[in-house]
């Protein structure tokens, strides 16, 4: 009985300490604009990069800022790694310019990635 305990408490340890890094890596200060209408999603790949685009028009990943050149690189390691069919979400503020969201579909467009989704929320009660 002592080891299945052991293992319980391991998989509760690992799960929480998974679930703090995901959400460490989302920027909060970013408001997302609303899509009612709008499918929810069901299930998350593995392989998503998020990219966030402030209403400066910063661009980020997992809070780690940096210019249009710099992402364009990572993502072509990206495609090297995981392949051209990797999903990109851009979580653009609600207040961003289209020029600087256009900045981030280029450096996708560029590495050869195709599949960009843009993050919305439904309902604004809900947490992003």
């Amino acid at each position: 009985m002592t080891p299945m305990i052991d293992v319980v408490f391991q998989l509760i340890i690992f799960f929480v300490t998974t679930i703090e890094l995901e959400k460490a890596a989302i920027d909060e200060s970013i408001r997302l604009a609303m899509a009612p209408h709008g499918a929810p999603v069901e299930q998350k790949d593995p392989r998503e990069v998020v990219i966030d685009v402030d209403n400066s028009g910063r661009i980020s990943v997992a809070r780690n800022y940096m210019n249009e050149a710099f992402l364009r690189n990572q993502l072509r390691k990206v495609v090297a790694e995981h392949g051209q069919t990797t999903p990109v979400v851009i979580r653009g503020d609600i207040k961003t310019k289209h020029e600087d969201i256009r900045k981030v579909m280029d450096a996708c467009s560029f590495a050869g990635l195709w599949k960009v989704k843009f993050s919305a929320v439904q309902d604004p009660a809900k947490p992003r």
